[in-house]
């Protein structure tokens, strides 16, 4: 795992503690993907990686399984039932009832009450088996011979090395359609709702493994960003082709506008605009030196960039403005809730800003 603990950001901080007993001993592995999160006083407090809303509740995922539930737009928030306890990365509702959440060992867990129960529908033993089979499966037809043998020596690794590799983020279009991406270019895709799993790695322009940290739907196209300014895009979610990177360093987070172009944004306070259609990223004026880790598009049509320093930014154009005071705290996830105020996760917890605190001006 040297390449992932090289890369800088707040979504490996983040990860890299939970996951680090994990990674030196396989049978903690089996541990924590067989024992249920434990219920913890002052839930709240913990550390928590990413927010969704499922219909007009309030979901955090975080450390050691934690997910918590909020139906008073996060003034006070109760855990819910999860089967296991490693450390969750990203969470995704498409409806009030149906949604997702994905992290450490290869894990992706799926809820159909709203995040009051989970079940475990993909584990890093499972995926490491599906690339595998995968990877032989289509050796004879492939096109590059020497790369194809490659992609099968490479899964033949993440199965000695057991569940070790981290998914990163997620992105559903329905209830049966959608597609997680991690560590080393793991991606899978599901067409029922997550009762079996694929792995689509062979489609995907990834030769390097590098990992991808975003996953995000422009239209009927869907992009990856990822580790050294990767960037790809698949007009329907099939094949997968990288486009020109408009930055060397490491791409957090992605975000679709209302006008249909998609922002990109990562290390260092580098943030794109990519037009609907365009092959190439526009850069946009740099608003701060510190790496976004998030970026969600509000109710008024505004876009929303986080940064580790706790800095929040909005536009509905290129032109980016603080939209509320710094909060003096990295930032790892933002969601807005139906009351239009803002709930963040991060390092110290989970907080709020009314809809008051934040700015509408450009």
């Amino acid at each position: 795992m040297n390449r992932l603990r090289q890369v800088s950001g707040l979504l490996l901080a983040l990860a890299l503690p939970i996951a680090a007993p994990c990674l030196a001993d396989a049978k903690a592995v089996g541990d924590v993907l067989e024992s249920p999160a434990m219920q913890v006083p002052n839930a709240e407090r913990a550390v928590f990686t990413d927010l969704a809303r499922a219909g007009d509740r309030l979901v955090a995922v975080g450390e050691r399984g934690l997910i918590l539930l909020s139906d008073d737009n996060g003034q006070q928030w109760r855990q819910s039932r999860v089967p296991v306890s490693v450390g969750l990365t990203a969470v995704q509702f498409v409806d009030a009832s149906h949604g997702w959440a994905v992290g450490h060992a290869g894990v992706v867990l799926a809820t159909t009450d709203g995040g009051e129960n989970w079940a475990l529908q993909l584990d890093g033993h499972r995926a490491a088996q599906l690339e595998l089979d995968a990877a032989r499966r289509e050796l004879p037809v492939a096109a590059d011979a020497e790369a194809a043998e490659v992609r099968v020596q490479t899964a033949e690794r993440l199965v000695q090395e057991g569940p070790d590799k981290p998914f990163l983020a997620l992105a559903f279009s329905d209830a049966r359609h959608g597609l997680v991406v991690g560590a080393y270019g793991l991606a899978f895709a599901t067409y029922d709702g997550g009762v079996t799993w694929q792995s689509v790695v062979g489609r995907i322009d990834n030769p390097m493994g590098l990992h991808l940290y975003a996953v995000a739907r422009q239209g009927a196209a869907w992009f990856l960003a990822g580790e050294q300014g990767y960037l790809a895009r698949s007009p329907d979610g099939q094949q997968f082709q990288q486009l020109e990177s408009p930055y060397a360093g490491t791409l957090f987070t992605l975000a679709s506008r209302a006008d249909g172009a998609l922002l990109i944004a990562g290390l260092k306070g580098h943030a794109f605009l990519l037009a609907e259609g365009a092959d190439s990223a526009e850069a946009l004026p740099m608003m701060a030196p510190v790496s976004f880790s998030d970026a969600i598009r509000l109710d008024d049509g505004r876009v929303l960039l986080a940064n580790q320093s706790g800095g929040l930014f909005a536009s509905t154009s290129g032109h980016f403005a603080p939209a509320a005071r710094p909060l003096g705290k990295p930032v790892s996830g933002v969601v807005q809730a139906a009351d239009g105020s803002l709930v963040l996760a991060g390092f110290t917890g989970l907080s709020r800003l009314p809809q008051s605190a934040v700015s509408a001006s450009e």
